[in-house]
C-alpha cells in the first residue's frame, strides 16, 4: 500500500506550515493561548479561508478532503504551530453532524467550514474517566422537545462556541450502552452557564451546567437512545486528530533537541559529540518514527469496520501516550535546566504532548479498550 500523501495533500501541509510559522510564530501563540479568549478569531478565519476547515470533510458535505490522511495532515502542521483554534471541536462535532443529522441539521457544516460557527462537545461529566458510555445528564420528554439537566466537564473552547454537541440520557442507568441520545444546543440557550478556565497547555475550557435547558424536537441528533455509535464515530476522529497533532509536536521538539546538541558546547566541543547523548538522540528518533507509523495506520483504518477502526485509533493513542512522554522527557533533560523556562517554546511542547495523553482516553484506558475490541474480531 502507497502511504505516500497526494500532491494536493502536500500543497495543503506546506501552504498550513508556511502560514503557521510566519503569522502564527510562538510569540503569536502565546499570545494567544494566554488571552482572555483563548482564541484569535482573525486567526481562525484566516485557517478557514486555506482550506484547512474544508479538509476535514468530504465533498458530499462541504469540504474537499474527509479522508484519515486529510485529516492527519491538517493536525500534524496545527501540532507543529501549538494551534489553539478550536479545530478538534469543528471536526468531531461536524463528524456526528455527517454521519446522524437531518439535511436541515446538515445545514450547520457550512458554519463550521467557513470558520463563522465555533462548535464544542460536550460529553465528558464530573467524575467519568473516559467511558463514553457513562451518561448522566438527562434528557427529559416536554410539550415541544426536550429538556436538559446535567453537568459536562473540561469542554474546550466552550466560551467561544456557538453550538454545542451535548449527550444525554433518555433511557437506562448511568452506565448502559442503550438510551444515550446527542442533541445541538445553542451555547446562549436559557439555562446553559459556562464557567470557563484557562488550560495548563494553552487555550481555553469551560465547565457547564445545564439546568432546564429548553430545546426543540429538531435538535435530536440521529434515532432517540442510539447515540452512543455516532459518539464513538465522531470521537474516533478526534483521536486521530489528537495522534496527528502530536506527531507534529514531536517533530518540532526533535528538531529543537538536534539543534540544541549541536550548539551546545562542554568542554569545547558540541554535547552532541558524546555518544551516551547520541544514543539517547537515535532511540528518540526511532520512537518518533513508530509514532507516526501508528498514525498512519489509524488514518488508513478509518474507512474499514467498526472493530478495524477502533482497534487502530486504540492503538495509536497508547502508542502516541507512550511516545509523547517519552519525547517530552528526553527533549526537556537533554537541553538541561532551560528546558523547563517558560520563555523556550520547548517546555510547551513537552506540556502540549503530556496532556494530548489525556485527552479523549489515556495510555491505559487504549490499552484496555484495544484488548477488550480484540475479543470481538
Amino acid at each position: 500500500m502507497n502511504f505516500e500523501h497526494t500532491e494536493d495533500r502536500r500543497m495543503l501541509a506546506d501552504t498550513l506550515n508556511r502560514f503557521i510559522s510566519e503569522q502564527y510564530p510562538f510569540e503569536v501563540r502565546n499570545a494567544v493561548a494566554g488571552s482572555a479568549e483563548g482564541l484569535s478569531p482573525a486567526v481562525w478565519q484566516q485557517l478557514a479561508e486555506i482550506g484547512a476547515l474544508g479538509a476535514l470533510f468530504p465533498e458530499s458535505e462541504g469540504g474537499f478532503g474527509g479522508a484519515g490522511f486529510d485529516v492527519s495532515v491538517v493536525f500534524e502542521s496545527l501540532g507543529r504551530g501549538l494551534v489553539v483554534e478550536p479545530f478538534l471541536g469543528a471536526l468531531v462535532v461536524g463528524r456526528a453532524l455527517a454521519a446522524a443529522g437531518t439535511p436541515a441539521q446538515k445545514q450547520a457544516l457550512a458554519g463550521l467550514i467557513d470558520g463563522s460557527t465555533v462548535a464544542a462537545l460536550a460529553h465528558d461529566e464530573p467524575g467519568s474517566h473516559y467511558e463514553l458510555s457513562r451518561v448522566a445528564t438527562r434528557a427529559t420528554r416536554t410539550a415541544t422537545g426536550w429538556q436538559l439537566d446535567g453537568a459536562k466537564a473540561v469542554v474546550l473552547q466552550a466560551e467561544a462556541a456557538q453550538l454545542l454537541l451535548v449527550s444525554a440520557r433518555v433511557a437506562g442507568d448511568i452506565e448502559a450502552e442503550d438510551g444515550i441520545s446527542l442533541f445541538l444546543v445553542p451555547a446562549d440557550a436559557a439555562g446553559v452557564q459556562r464557567r470557563g478556565y484557562g488550560r495548563i497547555d494553552g487555550g481555553r475550557a469551560a465547565e457547564l451546567t445545564l439546568q432546564g435547558v429548553q430545546v426543540g424536537s429538531d435538535a435530536l441528533l440521529g434515532a432517540e437512545g442510539q447515540g452512543l455509535a455516532t459518539l464513538e464515530l465522531a470521537i474516533g476522529w478526534g483521536v486521530l486528530a489528537l495522534c496527528a497533532e502530536a506527531v507534529g509536536a514531536m517533530d518540532v521538539a526533535k528538531q529543537y533537541t538536534l539543534e540544541y546538541l549541536q550548539t551546545r558546547k562542554q568542554f569545547g566541543v558540541p554535547i552532541g559529540s558524546f555518544q551516551a547523548l547520541q544514543h539517547r538522540m537515535a532511540d528518540l528518533l526511532l520512537e518518533v518514527e513508530q509514532a507516526r507509523s501508528a498514525v498512519i495506520n489509524a488514518a488508513a483504518a478509518m474507512d474499514s469496520d467498526r472493530v478495524t477502526r477502533e482497534r487502530a485509533l486504540s492503538a495509536a493513542k497508547v502508542s502516541i501516550g507512550r511516545i509523547g512522554a517519552l519525547v517530552a522527557e528526553e527533549a526537556v533533560q537533554m537541553h538541561g535546566g532551560i528546558g523547563m523556562t517558560w520563555e523556550l517554546p520547548l517546555a510547551h511542547y513537552a506540556k502540549r504532548l503530556v496532556m494530548i495523553d489525556h485527552q479523549l482516553g489515556d495510555e491505559d484506558h487504549h490499552l484496555q479498550r484495544y484488548i477488550a475490541l480484540g475479543r470481538q474480531a
